[in-house]
């Protein structure tokens, strides 16, 4: 696959960017009876590519995945391909812990529209490494899309080993990798090894990662801080290492706020509080309770989620705190 450019600048420091470097991994919009909140996924979808991304995952973790159907699984795709209208990437999440399963997933994403693959690590049955290199290459067989292999051995039972990550290399449409394994040595080896792509999955990571050679992130806290993270990768790959630390601090309260339970339902609540299209979390999952929402109004306040160029418009500069109409109020506001 050809390098996509990412409209990302001042990027001569990282390497390429199969995906683009900013990319939220999207939640799933529902109405308020559950069903999929079409127009909301559309709204969403723009506001995120308006806010900087130049990629969205869907149907991942983050957008519910085990509990949408299949149906509205490709149905998300095009609603999501269609209101970006090609001033982003739209990433399928294909991944379940059946190989045929996830192989059709696929070949839907692909005719709705999807631009790329993110395939999570079979979940659950514990396979051998080579049951993951068999379940990954069948995949990217499956399709002509550009896979992404999401690595999160804290959610499915079975870390992709550096050997294993090396051997999938090898094929032509396996180019990324979405790193939740949470260790940079490990991840180090792989990206010396190999030219994967190497993506962070765990938000508060990033600059770690991309100090020892990633090249963007797919990250959940994005759908509040997307300018603040777009903002701290322009810096690490501009060489400014001293700002890249300071909005890497300055994001820490978001990282923390939005993780405090499971991620989907404080990032649905941050959306709520700003707004913006989100709804319900279907079960097993639970919406944030008051006192969760009160704490994340705290930690939202706390955080730099938008930056301001004193210069005017372009590249932006100086931590500004949340970005303006995010609903947050001060700590000493909340009982």
């Amino acid at each position: 696959m050809s390098e996509v450019r990412s409209s990302v600048t001042g990027m001569s420091v990282l390497p390429p960017a199969p995906f683009g470097r900013m990319i939220t991994a999207m939640i799933t919009p529902f109405l308020a009876d559950g069903a999929l909140d079409e127009a909301g996924a559309a709204q969403l979808a723009v506001r995120l590519v308006d806010a900087g991304n130049e990629a969205l995952v869907v149907n991942g973790t983050t957008g519910e995945s085990p509990t949408t159907t299949d149906a509205e699984k490709a149905r998300l795709v095009r609603i999501v391909v269609e209101a970006v209208a090609g001033r982003a990437r739209v990433v399928a999440g294909v991944g379940t812990n059946d190989t045929a399963h996830t192989a059709q997933l696929a070949r839907a994403a692909e005719a709705a529209g999807a631009h790329g693959l993110l395939v999570v690590a079979p979940y659950y049955s514990k396979p051998p490494q080579a049951g993951l290199a068999l379940h990954f290459t069948t995949i990217a067989d499956a399709t002509g899309l550009p896979v992404m292999i999401y690595d999160i051995p804290g959610r499915t039972g079975v870390p992709v080993a550096t050997d294993t990550l090396v051997q999938l290399a090898e094929h032509p449409r396996i180019v990324a990798v979405k790193d939740a394994k949470d260790d940079l040595a490990a991840s180090s080896w792989v990206m010396a090894r190999t030219d994967l792509a190497y993506y962070s999955g765990t938000d508060a990571l990033t600059l770690p990662l991309l100090s020892i050679g990633a090249c963007g992130v797919v990250s959940v806290v994005s759908h509040v801080a997307t300018p603040a993270i777009r903002a701290m990768i322009e810096a690490i790959g501009a060489g400014e290492v001293g700002r890249a630390i300071a909005l890497h601090q300055g994001l820490l309260p978001a990282y923390e706020g939005i993780f405090r339970t499971q991620g989907v339902i404080l990032a649905k609540a941050a959306l709520r509080l700003a707004g913006l299209p989100a709804g319900p979390v279907r079960p097993p999952l639970v919406d944030a309770t008051p006192a969760e929402v009160a704490r994340l109004r705290v930690d939202l306040a706390a955080a730099t989620l938008d930056v301001v160029d004193p210069r005017g418009a372009g590249a932006r500069q100086q931590p500004s705190g949340p970005p303006a109409g995010f609903a947050v109020v001060a700590a000493g506001e909340v009982s």
